[in-house]
């Protein structure tokens, strides 16, 4: 099983469903010594294989993938129906029909399970709760380093009592959505250096921090605290390499976007991005249901990307946005673990001098 401790550059660039994830970012993070991540969330198998193949056509490094744990169907329809009505208006401004409630959707779990075992995918992550523990068996024994998604103690304990090989402590800096094990919990607002000292100190797991990571201090201080390696997603948003829609990476640079929040307004599960004329609109009426909420937000949201209207975008983005920048996503990495070794980091991945960045 492939040891995240064995990183030269202890960085993982986040999956991010919904089209930023691509092979290019997950080869370009791998060659730099980090180490990409495909996301799974919203693919069929079938497009998530042929993501796959490419990464392996493409490099011999390391990679991962990351699935969405299917969710309990256990929603208010009445809550939906309304939601419904309200967005109509959005969506007339685009000239498009909402769909029908989506009652059930298990975003192709099984088969995906069966692609990732099949493909022997050296890591796996799982976001919105943990799998039944055959299935976390299953992948270990392919040979499949697993990762659970936790937003506090309780589903630490729960996460490595079923298993998994190594925890993501998300904090609530990060961007898009918080991965809690219930669509109807209000995330924790626990610091994430705090709470990776609260995790760390009962679980035994390696931990990967995440959560509005922008600059080589923090990276540092994360590491010094017994992470063994940072994950950052918004931080390579913008880069060539990322598949987010021009309008969403020129919104992150955007002096008119002034901060970020956490909403339900897109998706039914609290997410944190750019505020924006969407969420003022919608957040307060949203109701607690994923991925109901998601798929009837989905084409507003397609509509507004194809005119370049960040107003009604699902812009997500963690605290640290105003770092990001549009270089590549290799210059990214090896800046940001260049800053890291100045302040400190670094070890037996080279010392204080950064001496083993990898010379790709």
């Amino acid at each position: 099983m492939f040891d995240l401790a064995n990183l030269s550059v202890p960085i993982i660039a986040a999956p991010m469903a919904g089209g930023p994830s691509t092979p290019d970012l997950v080869v370009s993070v791998g060659e730099a010594g980090g180490l990409g991540f495909l996301a799974g969330g919203y693919k069929t198998p079938e497009a998530l294989g042929e993501q796959i193949r490419e990464v392996r056509a493409r490099t011999e490094v390391p990679f991962g993938v990351n699935l969405f744990v299917p969710q309990q169907p256990a929603y208010d329809a009445a809550a939906v129906h309304e939601y419904r009505d309200r967005l109509r208006a959005a969506a007339q401004r685009y000239g498009i029909e909402l769909p029908p409630i989506r009652e059930r959707d298990d975003d192709w779990f099984a088969a995906k399970v069966d692609l990732l075992i099949e493909q022997q995918v050296p890591v796996v992550s799982l976001t919105f709760g943990l799998p039944p523990a055959d299935i976390v068996r299953r992948l270990r024994e392919a040979g499949c380093t697993v990762i659970a998604t936790v937003t506090n103690p309780g589903e630490a304990r729960a996460a490595t009592d079923l298993g998994v090989g190594a925890l993501c402590v998300q904090g609530p800096e990060g961007g898009g959505h918080r991965g809690t094990f219930r669509v109807e919990d209000e995330p924790e607002t626990t610091p994430l250096p705090a709470l990776l000292d609260e995790i760390t100190a009962r679980c035994p797991l390696p931990v990967v921090a995440a959560g509005g990571i922008g600059d080589g201090a923090r990276i540092a201080e994360l590491l010094a605290r017994g992470a063994v390696a940072v994950q950052l997603g918004t931080a390579f948003l913008r880069s060539p390499e990322s598949g987010a829609k021009m309008a969403y990476k020129d919104a992150l640079g955007d002096p008119r976007f002034t901060r970020t929040v956490v909403t339900r307004a897109f998706s039914g599960r609290p997410a944190r991005g750019l505020a924006n004329e969407f969420i003022a609109t919608y957040d307060a009426a949203a109701p607690a249901a994923y991925p109901q909420v998601h798929h009837l937000t989905s084409p507003v949201r397609a509509a507004a990307a194809e005119r370049n209207a960040p107003a009604d975008m699902a812009l997500w983005a963690g605290t640290g946005y105003r770092s990001t920048s549009a270089d590549p996503a290799a210059t990214i990495l090896r800046r940001l673990w260049t800053e890291a070794v100045a302040h400190g980091a670094g070890g037996d991945r080279g010392g204080g001098d950064g001496a083993r960045l990898p010379n790709r």
